[in-house]
């Protein structure tokens, strides 16, 4: 599984960054999290493209401690996520920042290096820009320095009290989805052929998007998905389950249509057991939904069929692995 990693200083909001995207927890409970002491390593396999560990790391990590084998934990990370409190000063987290960096590049160049500027929702829209543009300076400063320009960090402007925490979240994951290509030109198909504004693919616990198209994302559009999954659950909590408690609030019947005092529609449908389409399209071409149902139809066919193609490949993988283990040889030279 790829494996993000979630540094920076004490207090810079990293447990609760992990708490609010993926345990649904209210960023005010937030306030009451207690500091992190140690490693906390946890699974997010929640939906079938959505699987991968995220390490959540103690802000007082000394990477000159024997104990602490760095080059193991660097070797498999797909993503390092260094948080930076924007509230504070931030110069120690940038002297911080640049060790991790060129540790971590050292013993792996794949890493991708992402720098959420955190909690911004305390800082004026002017102050924001000035924040990004001061960090963002003095940190690839600090790289081209020790001769390491060719090392790309990715900077977000992050907050628990909106939604700029999932844009951010959702950005780091599809960088580790191979499949994010062939998703975008199956979105990108689709909405073309249907009429429709702006597709995104949910995973639906999380609500991180794993692919749009190829149009430009809006802030605003963005939520308005987001809130709709959650109306969609919450209603099928209280009105989809059976009366004894069993059932799934969502399923292959899952379906939604919100009509908005601008006459724009925002059509979800159920692709697979995690994952949820949710569109925006015009009044006027949601007349055509016949059309529509049947280009979702060969939609999902198509995204079932690269998740079958992911499973023969995982498969393939752990019988290799399988094999190569069985043919290691024992103590006396003979093979297992």
């Amino acid at each position: 599984k790829p494996r993000i990693l979630l540094m920076g200083l004490r207090r810079s909001g990293k447990s609760s960054i992990q708490k609010v995207v993926f345990h649904k927890m209210s960023p005010n409970e937030t306030l009451f999290l207690e500091s992190t002491n140690k490693i906390c390593r946890e699974d997010v396999s929640n939906s079938s493209f959505v699987n991968f560990q995220i390490w959540d790391f103690p802000g007082q990590i000394d990477f000159f401690d024997p104990t602490f084998d760095y080059e193991m934990i660097f070797r498999g990370t797909g993503a390092l996520i260094f948080v930076i409190d924007s509230q504070d000063d931030y110069m120690e987290a940038l002297a911080r920042l640049h060790l991790t960096v060129t540790r971590a590049y050292k013993v792996n160049p794949d890493i991708n290096f992402e720098i959420f500027i955190h909690k911004v929702d305390g800082l004026s829209d002017d102050h924001k820009i000035e924040t990004q543009r001061d960090i963002h300076q003095r940190a690839n400063d600090d790289l081209a320095d020790a001769g390491l320009e060719k090392i790309h960090l990715s900077f977000y402007l992050t907050s628990i009290y909106d939604h700029s925490i999932f844009e951010a979240f959702s950005k780091v994951v599809q960088k580790l989805i191979p499949q994010l290509p062939t998703l975008e030109n199956l979105l990108n198909i689709f909405i073309s052929n249907s009429g429709i504004e702006k597709a995104f693919l949910f995973d639906v616990v999380s609500k991180i998007y794993i692919a749009t198209d190829s149009t430009p994302v809006d802030m605003q559009t963005y939520e308005l998905c987001c809130d709709m999954i959650d109306v969609v659950i919450d209603i099928s909590c209280i009105y989809g389950l059976k009366d004894d408690g069993t059932g799934t609030p969502y399923d292959k019947e899952s379906m939604a249509i919100i009509k908005l005092n601008n006459t724009t529609v925002l059509y979800l449908k159920e692709v697979t057991k995690f994952l949820a389409l949710v569109c925006f399209v015009r009044e006027e071409s949601f007349e055509r939904k016949g059309l529509i149902d049947y280009n979702f139809h060969c939609f999902r066919k198509a995204i079932q069929e690269v998740f079958e193609v992911r499973m023969k490949v995982v498969r393939s993988r752990k019988h290799q692995s399988h094999m190569q283990k069985t043919k290691r040889p024992t103590p006396n030279g003979t093979p297992r």
